[in-house]
């Protein structure tokens, strides 16, 4: 008995150290992928640099021509970009492993979507600009999120009741959105859609410091509770059984969750689908059951890099806003997991 439990042991030990090799090799591969799409965003351009070029100016060794073109013009955008897509797909891991349903990210459930009409509401109607307009978008998905959890609350929370409230509030918000740009001006209307799309033409260094300083703060949050989600996975009886303060532990997620996608949302619109389909896609390299938190936080990064690298490349002269790439992306993956879902016959 005890050779059978010590040859279980092993087995159990062996298949753990290889899921961790097979994490640290995705990520390695993620980040070198990650870096270079980087360096050609920055290559690209009216004015087109060598990608050696590149990497010798952001080590400091390049002429100060090409430190004016990267450093100054097109770094800021990029690094925004990569910080968004960060904040997106450590968002939608969040979310979709608390609720324990893929259909659970924030641009899903209601939480851009609140963000969005508090953000179109301030264009709009109070003629705000810059830093009011993400102030408010951040307020609205905060709005939104404590208005999803007590209307969702029944002596708990449960998954399924989340994300249906979550759906619904969104289609409140979404209409209120369409009210407001129906009202507008043309003039005005046309700055709130480019903003609705998702965009991220004109990022500047208040952009990247604002991303950075939210992540940094929300960092050791994360930490201290990614060990809380991995308990919660295990279904809300297992985690109350082992002790765990189910709903102050899911609630602390929600709002760390919340906070990553407001965040992002306020610095570049609701850009669609990214928090949606990084999760699930780095579960799948990892073959991981966890939230796979770095993982899925890179492939949100290498999403919204690539998407704006073809937003700005692929069509020539027109630049596309990077949120109608990301709903191509997206889109197709929905309708598939809805249709998988279906065939299944399971709401989860």
């Amino acid at each position: 008995m005890a050779t059978a439990t010590a040859e279980r042991g092993q087995v159990i030990a062996r298949a753990r150290a290889a899921r961790q090799a097979r994490s640290l090799a995705v990520i390695a591969v993620l980040a070198v992928l990650l870096f270079v799409t980087f360096c050609v965003s920055l290559s690209l351009g009216d004015f087109k640099i060598p990608v050696i070029d590149v990497v010798k100016t952001l080590f400091g060794a390049g002429d100060k021509a090409t430190e004016f073109i990267v450093n100054r013009l097109r770094l800021p955008r990029a690094l925004t970009g990569i910080l968004v897509g960060v904040a997106l797909g450590m968002s939608g891991a969040i979310f979709q492993s608390v609720a324990r349903n893929p259909l659970a990210s924030p641009d899903i459930i209601g939480v851009t979507y609140g963000a969005s009409a508090f953000a179109v509401f301030a264009i709009i109607t109070l003629g705000l600009t810059g830093t009011a307009v993400s102030a408010l978008a951040i307020a609205g998905a905060l709005l939104t999120a404590f208005l999803m959890y007590l209307l969702a609350w029944r002596q708990g929370v449960s998954s399924y009741r989340l994300i249906l409230v979550g759906i619904g509030i969104g289609a409140i918000a979404t209409s209120l959105t369409s009210y407001l740009l129906t009202k507008a001006r043309v003039e005005v209307a046309q700055q709130a859609l480019i903003w609705l799309t998702g965009s991220l033409n004109g990022r500047d260094w208040s952009n990247v410091r604002s991303l950075a300083i939210t992540l940094v703060v929300l960092t050791p949050a994360m930490i201290m509770l990614v060990n809380r989600l991995r308990i919660l996975q295990l279904g809300d009886e297992t985690a109350y059984g082992l002790g765990l303060k189910v709903e102050w532990a899911r609630l602390g997620l929600i709002v760390v969750a919340v906070l990553l996608a407001a965040i992002a949302t306020a610095a570049a619109g609701p850009i669609a689908f990214v928090a949606f389909v990084a999760a699930p896609i780095a579960r799948r390299l990892t073959r991981s059951p966890g939230p796979a938190l770095i993982t899925s936080a890179l492939i949100g990064a290498l999403v919204v890099a690539l998407s704006d690298l073809i937003a700005q490349h692929a069509l020539g002269d027109t630049q596309l806003p990077v949120g109608v790439v990301t709903g191509v992306v997206g889109a197709p993956y929905l309708m598939f997991l809805l249709a998988r879902t279906n065939r299944v016959g399971s709401g989860g």
